[in-house]
């Protein structure tokens, strides 16, 4: 019998040893599947599906847990069975498994290459529908002491103006910083404008005393460095 679709209606009507939490409890998270933990997240179904049917719709549709991270919560609410509170818990319960992804360990990291910035960022960056262009700010020991966000949208010399770059700079003494941004299409190779905006950025740095180390395009799993390139 295949468990994750053999029971309609709620978890609680299965057999205990066939429920997701229960296996969760005692055989732990890792002995459950992905259906299973959405399903758990989920708790019930329709009187047509039950929880854990759901829960496989959801995860066929969107093929992957990574690409439900990219579902908004106004869709989730759309689909029968998942209603307003559903969609806010599950939209909750995968934002806090990003952010342990992206969490570093350690309270500051280091960046000695283009690759310890890339990593630092990848995962939380590489499957972002827009254009995200966030600053690493830099101590005297290289360092990361805050990423900021500066700007979302299309990456243009007027959405990413020196002021709104450098204030939190400025604010936290960095002595340095490295600008990151992805590109949505995958391909990380550096457009026109970003060679503007980046040529823009490393003169008002120099003006300001503040260093601009590397521009950082993110794509899908893959990254470009204007440093490595010599465009810095």
């Amino acid at each position: 019998m295949n468990e994750d679709k053999a029971y309609h209606g709620t978890i609680k009507d299965m057999p205990t040893a066939l429920r997701p939490r229960e296996r969760l409890l005692q055989e732990g998270p890792g002995a459950v599947s992905d259906i299973e933990l959405l399903a758990i997240m989920l708790r019930t179904g329709t009187p047509e599906m039950s929880a854990i049917d759901l829960a496989a719709m959801l995860l066929t549709k969107h093929e992957n847990l990574r690409n439900l991270l990219q579902v908004s919560v106004e869709e989730l609410n759309s689909i029968k069975g998942i209603g307003m509170a559903k969609a806010a818990q599950l939209r909750a319960a995968l934002e806090l498994g990003r952010r342990v992804a992206v969490t570093v360990a350690g309270d500051r990291v280091s960046i000695r290459s283009p690759e310890d910035a890339a990593g630092m960022v990848m995962e939380e960056m590489r499957y972002l529908d827009k254009e995200h262009f966030f600053a690493l700010l830099l101590n005297v020991k290289n360092q990361v002491m805050a990423k900021e966000l500066i700007s979302i949208g299309t990456l243009n010399t007027s959405s990413v103006h020196p002021r709104e770059l450098f204030k939190p700079a400025i604010r936290r003494s960095a002595a340095s910083i490295i600008l990151v941004h992805n590109h949505p299409s995958g391909d990380p190779e550096p457009s026109r404008e970003d060679h503007e905006v980046t040529d823009r950025l490393v003169e008002a740095g120099k003006l300001l005393g503040i260093d601009v180390l590397d521009h950082i395009i993110i794509g899908d799993n893959k990254f470009a460095s204007f440093k490595a390139k010599g465009l810095i």
